[in-house]
């Protein structure tokens, strides 16, 4: 024989172990239903709570269902559990999502299937994977695979809102010995920018012309809409007009009984990525800034003008700044809201993982102080610096090239994921493709249908490696 009986047994082993992500694809159809019905809740933390309930009981019912071990173990998580022994190896996802905005082709809170993608507000953010990894789970409890570790498939509803839904959870669970999160880019991310998300405001609304300003919902997304109330006279709205002629926005011009109203339009984007957006309130801070004074337009907007305008690279902030690692500082202006006494704005800062977040806290409020403005911590979260040589690593690479046939990429993001959360024992893994645009945190978001089930076999390749994986 070719094979001794020994090496024989090691050759079948290893053909398994490679081919074991494909049985994800029994179960395309009923998976596909089941999504159907967890992109239908408008889980938004903060606005919509009960859909967040909702989406979590959905998880928690269908594990039992097949069979699984399911526990809501605070308001905002819960996890299902396969195996008893061995390491605690976690997969984390979250199933709220942030609101789903303007401009959508199809409906936000549904599955739509349309040449060839799949589309549904949390279908690559993070429903997808959520669901995913709970059919994992199933696929390998009934292949009847014994596994030597413990496998945890962890579930949270408050991502989107500063991460207090996995802060809380482990403080009653144990933080996995290694573990990952498909709520990113594929390869492998190593690193993650720390995040920095900031409130300025003032105790009196001082603006004198402007009423009104409202724009943005979440604070780490790109706002694609926003509008200003102005008492203005007929010479000044000509002017603007005129300007907003010229400049590179989208503005609509109303008269209404309270005054003139502009509405700016722009494009949605993850506030990670600023540049891939246009920021609505910033084009429509800039555009009345050329016409009315400080004064006119009150404390908040003077600051959105000289310190941040429609820039991304906080250059005039003075945080212009970028490591070898994780690459530049950016800013979003997330959200504005001035009417009566209420005059505050609120921005989402990443940093590179080499800079000190107090370093740029400090100089954002030297700045800040210039217009005698108040500046609130609404969320900091620290940055994020796995080892590239670890045995978790070398596990996802091999798990994502036995399913591609590619090597995966180490790479670092300005996103921020529940990996951050692990003490350095995990990191983001997929759920995206670099090649496919799943317009996360955006209108249409969706997914390619063959990519999706790509990163299904792949999730499903590397919770079969770490079940099964002992020293």
């Amino acid at each position: 024989p070719l094979y001794s009986s020994a090496a024989s047994d090691v050759y079948k082993r290893q053909e398994v172990f490679i081919m074991f992500g494909n049985k994800i694809l029994d179960f395309k159809d009923e998976l596909l239903k089941d999504l159907n019905t967890l992109l239908s809740f408008e889980s938004v933390d903060g606005e919509k709570n009960d859909e967040c309930d909702n989406a979590l009981n959905f998880i928690l019912k269908r594990a039992e269902d097949f069979g699984l071990t399911g526990e809501r173990t605070t308001d905002k998580s819960g996890h299902i559990t396969l195996g008893d022994s061995g390491k605690l190896c976690g997969v984390l996802t979250h199933l709220d999502v942030v609101p789903a905005g303007n401009s959508w082709s199809v409906p936000p809170y549904a599955l739509t299937e349309k040449d060839g993608r799949l589309y549904g507000r949390g279908i690559a953010d993070d429903k997808g994977a959520a669901l995913v990894t709970l059919y994992c789970l199933k696929a390998i409890k009934d292949s009847g695979v014994k596994g030597v570790n413990t496998l945890r498939a962890i579930y949270g509803t408050g991502e989107e809102t500063g991460m207090e839904d996995m802060e809380n959870y482990f403080k009653k669970n144990p933080l996995p010995d290694m573990a990952f999160t498909p709520d990113s880019d594929y390869g492998i991310c190593f690193a993650e920018k720390g995040i920095l998300q900031l409130e300025v405001s003032t105790l009196l609304n001082n603006a004198t012309t402007l009423s009104q300003f409202h724009a943005g919902r979440a604070v780490n997304a790109v706002p694609d809409r926003a509008y200003v109330m102005l008492d203005s006279s007929d010479y000044d709205e000509q002017t603007l007009m005129r300007l907003a002629d010229a400049s590179d926005g989208d503005f609509e011009f109303n008269y209404t009984i309270d005054g003139l109203m502009i509405i700016s339009r722009g494009k949605a984007a993850h506030a990670c990525e600023p540049d891939k957006g246009y920021n609505a309130a910033a084009a429509l801070v800039d555009l009345i800034s050329n016409v009315y004074t400080t004064k006119e337009t009150g404390s908040i907007c003077s600051f959105i003008d000289y310190a941040i305008n429609k820039e991304t690279n906080g250059r005039s902030l003075g945080l212009k700044m970028s490591d070898a690692v994780s690459g530049s500082l950016t800013v979003n202006l997330s959200s504005v809201n001035i009417e009566g006494q209420t005059a505050k704005a609120v921005f989402d800062i990443r940093y590179p993982v080499t800079v000190s977040g107090n370093r740029v806290l400090k100089q954002f409020k030297k700045v800040a102080k210039i217009s005698d403005l108040k500046v609130t911590v609404l969320n900091h979260e620290e940055p994020l610096y796995a080892d590239k040589d670890s045995k978790l690593v070398k596990l996802l690479s091999d798990a994502y090239e036995s399913v591609t046939g590619e090597k995966a990429e180490l790479y670092s993001t300005g996103g921020g994921t529940y990996a951050r959360m692990l003490g350095g024992h995990g990191v983001a893994f997929g759920p995206a493709f670099k090649n496919d645009d799943v317009r996360m945190h955006n209108a249409d978001e969706s997914m390619d249908k063959e990519n999706f089930f790509k990163h299904a076999q792949i999730c499903l390749e590397a919770m079969y490696r770490m079940f099964t994986d002992g020293e």
